[in-house]
């Protein structure tokens, strides 16, 4: 075991979840940081929970975050098959192999007798909900019930004296006494494996060296411990991270209303932004550096900077860093990660002139948080809204309604007859000359020019930005209606 193998093992059950893109990207991180393998497994022997598509979200989310996996479905190493459904007979010789070495046992109890024990004998413990009726079958009874066909699950026979010890990475080691464990149920009546055994048996006959997982699973690790023990193999790594919680009291749930990825994703989060924060979310670099990227993280990462206390899911600093990496974007990469946006809020006429977009993406980059926020800000161009001319009144631009009223006139006859190229800069020069020329100051020509294009407090740019945008025409429209709803005010 000395090249270091890592792996990602989702259970196809729902949507790609916060806390699994982080356990997939340290596992990820340990393996490119060591020179090793990374592997991908699908859970999929819970068939009852199985959820249609979700398989394809697990490789959507792995394509979009560039997590390139070495071995896995569709890339058969010599580990394979990577699909848990597909290695049923694998997990029922070894769990017949530990019943042969007496660390398991046949059990034929019904489903109504397993009902009846739920609360019922004290004796149990409170950790237990097995009374291990079957692991003191004579073979004889055994042979008997397995001749009658009789359904039957594989039991792991645990010890019930002493205790147990691993080591953990992050939280140590840990004792648990073995008469709290339960003789867990290892081969289901269908023949396939619960998931703590085919986790086992995979993780050794894959050569598995690191696992990442939720500090949830701390209390089951001593049931996989007895398992390598008894089939005398080697115990793996083990790392287990705390919890990504919403806030002190709560852990991200898509129950309630939490995002996943995806989510973030088509809420207009970009997927470096996500997986930097993320990287984040239980790690501490060794400096005060935040932004990384994955070629980064690939060799930055490092085990002591992981932590034990639970990371807060802040979506304001998930903003924050978006925002931030809008703003590194080159103008040719934010054009084109925009482009859904921009075509939203521009419509079909705006958008399809190519220079339109381009100019309006390069109004927007530097003051966008998310993507989606992009529709909203720029609709104004498709479609000026209704506005309440008291957004005129300005204090810092010292312009109230009457000064925007006969501003605007003095634009109409002035812009009319302009000649000049209708570009923001020339066009700049020219409305700041016909404030001079009347005796005003620049921003109250411009401010209330910018408001009647816009009908917005805020708007991505200013007021002869938008009117290269809009064009002469929709401009002079537009302060014509500006000059309508002041007068009727």
């Amino acid at each position: 075991m000395s090249q270091v193998r890592t792996r990602f093992a989702p259970s196809p059950t729902g949507y790609m979840h916060i806390g699994n893109l982080r356990t997939c990207l340290y596992e990820y991180l340990i393996a490119r940081v060591n020179k090793g393998t990374f592997v991908l497994r699908i859970e999929d022997t819970d068939q009852e929970r199985y959820v249609e598509g979700a398989m394809d979200a697990v490789f959507n989310t792995l394509a979009l975050t560039g997590i390139g996996f070495d071995e896995g479905p569709g890339k058969e190493g010599d580990c394979g098959p990577y699909i848990q459904s597909q290695r049923r007979d694998i997990y029922k010789k070894y769990a017949e192999e530990l019943v042969k070495k007496g660390h398991a046992y046949y059990c034929f109890c019904t489903k109504e007798r397993l009902e009846s024990l739920k609360g019922g004998d004290e004796n149990l413990g409170a950790a237990l909900n097995y009374d291990r009726h079957c692991r003191y079958l004579s073979q004889e009874e055994i042979e008997a019930n397995l001749a009658a066909g009789k359904p039957y699950v594989i039991r792991q026979k645990m010890p019930t004296e002493g205790t147990t010890t691993f080591t953990d990475l992050v939280y140590g080691d840990i004792t648990v006494d073995n008469k709290t464990l339960d003789d867990q149920v290892l081969l289901k009546s269908d023949g396939l494996p619960t998931y703590n055994f085919a986790n086992v048996v995979d993780d050794h006959l894959m050569r598995i060296t690191h696992v990442v997982r939720g500090n949830e699973y701390l209390s089951s690790t001593p049931k996989y411990n007895l398992l390598y023990q008894a089939f005398g193999w080697d115990i793996p790594t083990y790392i287990h991270c705390p919890p990504i919680m919403k806030d002190a009291h709560q852990k991200l749930s898509k129950r309630n209303g939490d995002a996943s990825f995806l989510d973030l994703v088509e809420k207009g989060y970009l997927v470096e932004a996500i997986l930097n924060y993320i990287a984040l979310l239980g790690w501490s670099p060794a400096g005060n550096e935040e932004f990384f990227t994955l070629k980064e993280l690939e060799e930055k990462f490092t085990l002591d900077g992981l932590s034990k206390s639970p990371a807060i899911f802040d979506i304001e600093k998930l903003r924050w860093m978006n925002g931030e990496y809008i703003r590194r974007m080159s103008p040719e990469d934010f054009r084109k990660a925009a482009d859904k946006w921009l075509r939203e809020g521009l419509g079909e006429k705006l958008s399809a002139d190519e220079k339109v977009m381009s100019k309006v993406a390069a109004l927007v980059q530097q003051r966008s948080v998310i993507l989606s926020d992009i529709p909203e800000r720029i609709g104004f161009l498709k479609d000026l809204p209704e506005y309440d001319t008291a957004i005129y009144c300005h204090k810092k631009m010292k312009t109230d309604e009457a000064i925007s009223l006969s501003a605007l006139k003095l634009c109409i006859p002035y812009l009319s007859s302009y000649s000049g190229p209708w570009a923001s800069a020339e066009l700049y020069g020219a409305l700041c000359g016909l404030a001079g020329s009347s005796g005003l100051k620049n921003s109250q020509i411009l401010w209330p020019v910018r408001t009647a294009l816009s009908g917005l407090e805020v708007s991505p740019g200013g007021a002869t930005e938008l009117m290269e945008l809009l064009g002469k025409e929709e401009t002079l429209r537009r302060i014509e209606k500006g000059i309508e709803l002041l007068e009727t005010n």
